[in-house]
This record gives C-alpha cells, structure tokens and sequence, in this order.
C-alpha cells in the first residue's frame, strides 16, 4: 500500500522501519492504534524492549498493533487504501494530554494481554517494545480472518457446526480469561480470530482485572453490549461476556439481532435454545457461567445436532 506522506499511519510505518521491522502491509489504521503485517530486521527475545540480532530468516511475519492513531476525519480514501482509516483519511492529531492517555491505555493493554499468556483460545503476546512516541507489541497472524463472514451467507449443516465449534473456542478463551480474574468486555465478531479452523480471542483494550474498577461507569448503547453497560461499565463481570457471546451465537445462528423483532431461536440447536436464552437475560446473576455456555455450544457443534442456516 503507498500513502500520502502526511497521512500519520505513514509516520507510524516510517517509526516502525526506524526500530528495525520489515512492513509488508498496512492492515487497519484506527483513532487510537495502527495495526501492520511486519517481519523484524533483526529478531526482539520476548518482553525485550528493542530487537538486536540477525536479519529475518524466512519466519513467518506477525501482526505488530502500535499504540497510536489519529482522531480526525478530514476526507474520504479510494477503495484501495480504505483499509487504512474505515474508509477515511485521519489525519488531526489528539492533544498532547489526548496522547498521554492513549498511551497509558494502551499499556495496560499490553499488560493485560502480557497476563494472559498462555491462556487456551487466546492471541498470545509475542513480543512487545516502545519508541519515543508510541508502545508496540506483537502477536501471531491468523490467516484465517475473523468471524465477521461467517454472520452473512446461509450455511449448510458443516459449516454451521465449524461455526459452533469456533464460538466454543472462544467461550473456552473467555473462561481463560475469567480464570485469570479477567474481563473481556468487548467480545463481538472482529474480535474473533481464526486459525486452522479453531477460534481465537483478541484485542483486550478494553478489558479490566476483576479487582479494579476501569473506564466509565456508563457506556453504550452497542448491539454486543449487555444492558449493565449502562450503569456499570466500569465493574462489569464475566457475566458481561457471557451476554456478548450470547448475542453473536443468535446472531449467528438466527441472522438476527435478538433484542430487536421476534426471537427466531427456533431455528437454532434445540439444545441451545435454553441456554442463549438465559444468557441474555438483563440481569448479570440470572446468567449461566461461561463453563456452561462452552459446553452447550461444543454439544451443539456437530452436523447431526445442528440445522442448515437460513438465508436472510
């Protein structure tokens, strides 16, 4: 991808390059981060801030997110490099007290991520390191995408099991996490990663350890957002993503939003039906574990024990 030079993400890759890593791609360009396909020059040993080493050998590229983005829309792209910006071209930086915060987000970012290592079903942290404006970290490309194409087209009974299997994965990630005494508070589709047919939890900005009060108490409204966002955001439990995953099952089962129009639950898994149902329910305590959710959606994800997906 070619960028204007005064687009901030080309500063960002130039800082990158500078830091001794390898970009092949631009991969999404947000308000607050810039995320790349990048291979290093020279090889970083985990947790080490910097890289020393040999060049890159033939190992396989990974996905750096850099702390730092803009938070201006000042005119539309082209198709070919709408990727970079949501279809925009950010441009207007944040105020210095703006990027002192992002920053200091994002650390807890790579902190909480860092605590979550060898967690089961999620993006691990690979390597993590700063430059004088911003911190970066790396994790494992999944080339397997994320679970946003598998909401759109009706699915025969395989692939509408592989798709159960995959939101199983993630409950199992979720569980990990609550394990951890972590909260994700922020599980819909893109942040569903793919890799050799299994699911993977990503991108914990957002999430908060269990013992501390993090952001605003009130937050919302979002299709994937339980109800208690928006009074308690900041203390939300894993009864939150419970309730989000909740959603993208139905979402996925029922090509439906389940807190809008009739329930359409009776095209789903009957074995599931219960269970979704009770997950959604707007009060936190009346909802199943997450151990309860993953075991109802890995029972459900066989072809024998799962309808074809209608179409829209």
């Amino acid at each position: 991808m070619h960028l204007h030079p005064m687009h901030p993400a080309a500063w960002v890759l130039d800082q990158l390059r500078d830091a001794g890593w390898h970009v092949h791609d631009l991969l999404c360009f947000t308000r607050a981060s810039t995320l790349v396909l990048a291979s290093p020059r020279t090889r970083p040993g985990p947790y080490e801030r910097g890289t020393d080493g040999p060049s890159r050998n033939g190992t396989p590229p990974v996905v750096l997110k850099a702390g730092f983005g803009s938070n201006h829309v000042l005119a539309e792209l082209d198709e070919a490099t709408r990727k970079a910006a949501y279809g925009f071209y950010w441009y207007a930086e944040m105020t210095e007290a703006e990027r002192a915060l992002t920053r200091e987000d994002f650390r807890h970012e790579i902190a909480i991520t860092r605590a979550a290592q060898g967690a089961e079903h999620v993006v691990p942290l690979l390597q993590e390191g700063s430059t004088d404006r911003f911190d970066w970290y790396t994790m494992p490309h999944c080339v397997g995408g994320n679970f946003r194409p598998h909401l759109i087209a009706a699915r025969s009974r395989d692939e509408v099991a592989a798709g159960l299997g995959i939101l199983a994965d993630i409950a199992e990630g979720l569980l990990s996490l609550h394990e951890r005494e972590i909260v994700h508070r922020d599980v819909y589709q893109e942040n569903i990663l793919i890799h050799d047919g299994h699911g993977l939890i990503t991108d914990l900005g957002a999430a908060r350890r269990a013992d501390t009060p993090r952001g605003p108490a009130a937050r919302g409204p979002e299709v994937h957002w339980p109800p208690e966002y928006a009074t308690s955001y900041d203390r939300a439990t894993p009864a939150a993503d419970a309730f989000s995953l909740a959603v993208l099952t139905y979402r996925y089962l029922c090509a439906d939003i389940p807190r809008h129009g009739p329930s359409r639950l009776d095209i789903a898994p009957a074995s599931l039906r219960p269970i979704i149902t009770a997950a959604l329910a707007p009060a936190p305590e009346d909802r199943p574990a997450m151990s309860e959710l993953r075991d109802a959606l890995r029972q459900a994800a066989t072809p024998a024990a799962t309808p074809a997906r209608r179409s829209r």
